[in-house]
């Protein structure tokens, strides 16, 4: 009863904790803020910079750029928490945000989580939530909330096939009658995708890019697939020889090659997935084929190589970096439903 009268005062949200971005969605306002999951402290210690407020945009114009007193850290890795104590931080400072002084109540918060992190990760989302300000925190499988996001029939008795491919893990899964028949979560993601950028770079040229400037080369030029029309970019960097900035050209012909080992490993993921399914399942993705979802879903080609690798048809979400998000929301809604179905904390307020 107490929770029952709490909630009417509280800003309940969810929230799509991220590798590379974190989304949060307010009950019946939709997705109110989308920040990288970037934190800004003193060098050495735990200390966020700007009384607090080193957080999300700010701290991300700092990444690559930060003199030896000052850390721009990127808490979360593979999709679960690094950084404990970052991550409390970084998750506060976003509930603050979307509260925006609304009240003394603290918010319940459901959280997506990989389905294949262990249940002392899930214990550690559990206890930053609380720490950073909820007054409970529910735990939903990332894969299903994606899939509710995309606007997918998962209570329909028939497979819906989702592969959200995030800044750190690939998740992938099979739903029927509202529950995963079966998954594959792989840490495999966006962030390797601008790794293996980086070490093409620097093995070709000789030219040391930072993060930044490797996601600038995959969203401008790169691809998975041959394009029509092939492009290029000049992008610039640190010669490890002569230690001089310079500039070269890449093409998107040569970044489609080096992005073949993580691409392979997301391939491999989905064809495993479906050699799990049962045969009735299988048999329904015939019809009703894949969605796609996630940052790194709109790589270009991404949709045909897995529809080739597959034989099934795919299909890219409407706007699909905010289905993990959206699906979270529409969790909120049915709350009292499906709570007692959630992994959850409990800090003793009810």
């Amino acid at each position: 009863m107490l929770d029952t009268v709490l909630e009417r005062f509280s800003t309940d949200m969810g929230i799509d904790l991220g590798t590379c971005n974190t989304l949060v969605c307010v009950r019946d306002r939709g997705v109110v803020l989308n920040e990288p999951s970037v934190v800004a402290v003193r060098k050495g210690t735990n200390v966020v910079l700007n009384n607090g407020g080193a957080v999300g945009l700010v701290a991300r114009d700092m990444l690559g750029k930060t003199p030896g007193s000052i850390s721009a850290i990127r808490p979360m890795k593979g999709g679960v928490i690094g950084d404990f104590e970052i991550t409390e931080a970084m998750l506060g400072y976003f509930i603050k945000k979307v509260r925006n002084g609304s009240g003394m109540v603290r918010p319940r918060v459901v959280i997506a989580v990989p389905s294949g992190i262990t249940a002392v990760e899930r214990r550690a989302v559990i206890e930053s939530g609380e720490r950073a300000g909820a007054r409970k925190v529910y735990l939903v499988s990332e894969p299903m909330a994606a899939a509710i996001g995309a606007g997918l029939p998962i209570t329909d008795p028939t497979a819906s096939m989702i592969v959200d491919i995030g800044g750190g893990t690939t998740e992938i899964a099979i739903i029927s009658l509202a529950d995963i028949a079966t998954f594959e979560s792989i840490r495999v993601g966006g962030d390797d995708m601008d790794e293996a950028i980086i070490n093409h770079l620097k093995k070709t040229y000789n030219l040391l890019i930072g993060e930044r400037s490797a996601e600038k080369v995959k969203i401008q030029i790169g691809s998975v697939a041959p394009l029509k029309e092939e492009l290029t970019m000049e992008i610039a960097g640190r010669d490890t020889i002569s230690g001089l900035p310079r500039k070269v050209i890449v093409t998107s012909e040569e970044i489609r090659e080096a992005l073949r080992e993580p691409i392979s490993a997301i391939i491999d993921a989905v064809t495993r997935a479906l050699e799990k399914a049962e045969p009735e399942l299988a048999a329904d993705l015939i019809d009703n084929g894949v969605c796609i979802c996630g940052g790194s879903s709109l790589l270009r080609g991404m949709d045909a190589v897995l529809a080739n690798a597959t034989g099934l048809k795919v299909e890219r979400a409407e706007d699909p970096m905010s289905c993990v998000a959206r699906g979270t929301s529409v969790y909120l809604e049915n709350l009292e439903l499906w709570k007692d179905t959630m992994n959850c904390g409990d800090n003793g307020l009810e």
